[in-house]
């Protein structure tokens, strides 16, 4: 089975090394963070000279790769072979490429840290290959993170900045930037820098530092539409037309048909308590309350109209049947099917 990377991480930082990784998945945050440790931290600087080898998937074959493995590490006690865009060696998605690979991981060079960054695919795991590299060495599969787990991702990547952050903060960032971990990424640790030490991070920052509107954003748009706020649903609207490259359609119709899904969950839940909300719907429990708001003044059947309504408009986002129909007129006509 393969190994979680936060797991791999948590090893790697205590240098406990295994003699191969194979790191694939359509996730390259992961494949990035784990070979870049290895890169950085699993020799000393003055030993990388002699006994570390980095080089690029379309510059190296199979045999390349396991002649370089099988060296002795030079005045050292070990050496690390990295092969990034491992996805592009010649050889690696034919049989005897993988045959190769294989008998190498059956039996490794125990001196030798291999490593394979192969990203944005996976090994067949129906083939030797695949079962090889789970039962010997560590594979990693890297699997883009579901929208839902963006906001709890962000509290706990900021937490191990040794900051907080206040929840909805967590949910603009993760609304807007989407599941990009590496852009995410990117953003905490600039905005971090414009913050007090170990402090917490508020929607107040975001809008300053990474340029998100706090009062004009699809969060917002969502609570107005929670709360049945005709007049600030409209100004929100008129607002993301007017700033249509901050604030496009597609994005806007997919973060509410998430929503309105998870509202669909909420009325199937027995519990109606803000941990049974939570629990039932997969949220952080801050935002219990939008769901039980949500269920009242959405009943089911209002709610089942809603994700219809979401699908249309996001075909016509799509450019399917919407004619010259614009993407404020596209977000306008939504907002009010749902309101009324």
């Amino acid at each position: 089975m393969p190994h979680r990377p936060e797991a791999v991480l948590e090893k790697l930082k205590k240098r406990e090394f295994a003699p191969v990784y194979f790191l694939q998945g359509d996730e390259p945050y992961y494949i990035d963070l784990i070979s870049d440790f290895i890169e950085q931290h699993a020799l000393p600087e003055h030993e990388k000279g002699f006994n570390q080898i980095v080089c690029y998937g379309k510059d190296v074959n199979v045999g390349t790769i396991v002649t370089q493995a099988r060296r002795f590490p030079m005045m050292a006690e070990r050496q690390v072979v990295i092969v990034k865009e491992a996805q592009e060696v010649s050889d690696l998605q034919r049989e005897e490429g993988q045959k190769l690979l294989e008998s190498y991981v059956q039996n490794p060079v125990p001196s030798t840290i291999l490593v394979l960054a192969h990203k944005h695919k996976t090994l067949d795991g129906r083939k030797g290959l695949a079962k090889t590299l789970d039962k010997n060495a560590v594979l990693v599969d890297a699997k883009k993170m579901y929208d839902n787990k963006l906001p709890d991702w962000v509290i706990f990547y900021v937490k191990d900045k040794e900051y907080r952050i206040q929840p909805p903060a967590a949910q603009l960032l993760a609304d807007y930037i989407g599941n990009d971990l590496s852009r995410l990424s990117n953003e905490i640790d600039k905005l971090i820098l414009n913050i007090p030490a170990k402090s917490e991070i508020t929607p107040d920052h975001i809008q300053k530092y990474v340029g998100i509107s706090k009062e004009y954003n699809v969060f917002e748009l969502q609570t107005a539409l929670i709360q049945r706020n005709v007049l600030r649903a409209n100004q929100i609207i008129h607002y993301f037309e007017s700033n249509p490259k901050s604030n496009p359609a597609i994005m806007v119709v997919a973060t509410l048909f998430g929503f309105f899904s998870k509202v669909l969950l909420a009325h199937a839940s027995a519990d109606r308590s803000e941990a049974g909300i939570a629990a039932a719907v997969g949220v952080n429990p801050y935002f219990a309350k939008d769901y039980l708001t949500a269920i009242r003044n959405y009943p089911l059947r209002k709610a089942m109209h809603i994700i219809h309504y979401l699908r249309e408009a996001d075909l016509q986002c799509k450019g399917v049947e919407a004619g010259q129909i614009s993407d404020g007129d596209i977000l306008r006509e939504l907002v009010f099917k749902i309101l009324h």
